[in-house]
């Protein structure tokens, strides 16, 4: 059985690696291109003015990345500023990127999700009104963290980091989608993203009314598990979004 990793292209990478050194056998088929924003000059201004921000939240890996692509020299993170993470993969960014353990603030350990209700699950026991908070995205995405600190009387501001676009795929990653569509029950698609599903129903190489029925899939999240249902997945298993959760369900389905 081969497992079929969607995330862009650098968490994919690295979760291929960590699957395969747990004896799995993984592909990076990247389902989301992570593409610069077309000006820099916002995200270099909103560096100049961190040390203002009571938190910055970073919605994943992706924003984390690109936002400290564009830091001034080597500026160091405010010591005053927490930096949010919905889950674990960010956090292991933000960590590398140089974000001190102790101002990283995110979901527990044992979250049933690792998502915005999760860190707001970590959040919500401060006092939030009149402080400065920065998010920092994709182009689009949900607005529900940013609603809810408002509503906890936070004074919230967006700032888009990447852009989010449909894949092209190379010769190798052809030959690898077309063989999980003439033998689905060889291939297990794990998903992390809605989207990565809309953009792998949306492929010329796909084609208009697939059967997705004997395919099989993992999501990370019960949003992500609706959308793949309802793409028509014959079998969808929803896994917590840690990699030894995800090892863990892989070893369960092996024959």
């Amino acid at each position: 059985m081969r497992v079929i990793v969607t995330r862009p292209a650098l968490q994919a990478a690295e979760w291929v690696a960590w699957l395969r050194a747990q004896g799995i056998d993984a592909i990076a088929l990247p389902l989301i291109a992570i593409e610069p924003v077309a000006d820099g000059a916002p995200l270099v201004e909103a560096w100049n003015g961190l040390a203002a921000y009571r938190l910055v939240v970073f919605v994943s890996p992706n924003a984390a990345e690109r936002f400290f692509a564009q830091r001034p020299g080597e500026q160091g993170w405010p010591a005053a500023v927490l930096a949010a993470s919905p889950g674990p993969g960010t956090t292991r960014t933000l960590r590398a990127l140089g974000v001190p353990a102790a101002q990283i603030v995110e979901p527990a350990q044992d979250a049933a999700q690792f998502d915005s209700e999760a860190l707001w699950a970590q959040l919500r026991g401060q006092e939030w009104r009149g402080a400065e908070v920065l998010i920092v995205r994709g182009d689009g995405g949900r607005e529900w963290l940013a609603q809810t600190l408002r509503a906890a009387g936070a004074r919230v501001a967006q700032i888009t980091a990447y852009r989010r676009m449909a894949p092209a795929f190379d010769a190798v990653q052809t030959g690898w989608l077309q063989a999980a569509l003439v033998e689905p029950a060889r291939h297990l698609w794990l998903f992390s993203s809605s989207e990565a599903i809309d953009h792998l129903l949306a492929s010329p190489l796909v084609g208009h009314g697939c059967d997705w029925s004997p395919a099989r899939a993992l999501a990370t999240h019960p949003r992500i598990a609706a959308r793949a249902r309802q793409a028509g997945f014959g079998q969808v298993i929803e896994v917590r979004a840690s990699q030894a959760a995800v090892a863990a369900c892989i070893q369960s389905l092996r024959p």
